[in-house]
């Protein structure tokens, strides 16, 4: 069954949207939610509940359905998540390969130029992303 996504009003209403969409590994779904979510509420909208999981659901939803046709906005999404409760402490616990997925988002986005960052802009967030 597809979810249906709307845009989520509170934090606990995208911790439960987010919550389905996690059990589900929809990743259509996710990067429907994250085209209707204003990337600066990320930090309110996920309160204290960020963990390695949603962040990589987010990172392969935005590589997979966001990246390609707005840049501009995985930027901001990458740039509010990592204003994020537990944004270090989640990236600390990423595997290897889990950072490789991230470092494969940020590839994708110099390609994609935007106006909406500079190149600089994109290098201050690896850095942050510690890659």
């Amino acid at each position: 069954e597809k979810l249906r996504i709307s845009e989520p009003s509170n934090a606990y209403d995208f911790g439960q949207i987010v919550n389905a969409v996690n059990a589900n590994k929809d990743k259509v779904a996710c990067a429907d939610l994250l085209k209707i979510t204003d990337p600066k509420k990320l930090p309110v909208l996920l309160s204290n509940k960020l963990e390695g999981e949603i962040l990589l659901i987010f990172i392969r939803s935005l590589e997979q359905y966001v990246a390609g046709k707005d840049p501009g906005l995985v930027y901001q999404h990458l740039f509010y998540l990592s204003k994020t409760e537990r944004f270090k402490v989640v990236l600390g616990l990423l595997s290897k390969s889990e950072k490789e997925e991230v470092q494969k988002l940020f590839d994708l986005l110099p390609e994609n130029q935007s106006d909406q960052y500079s190149l600089e802009d994109l290098e201050s967030l690896k850095k942050v992303y510690e890659l």
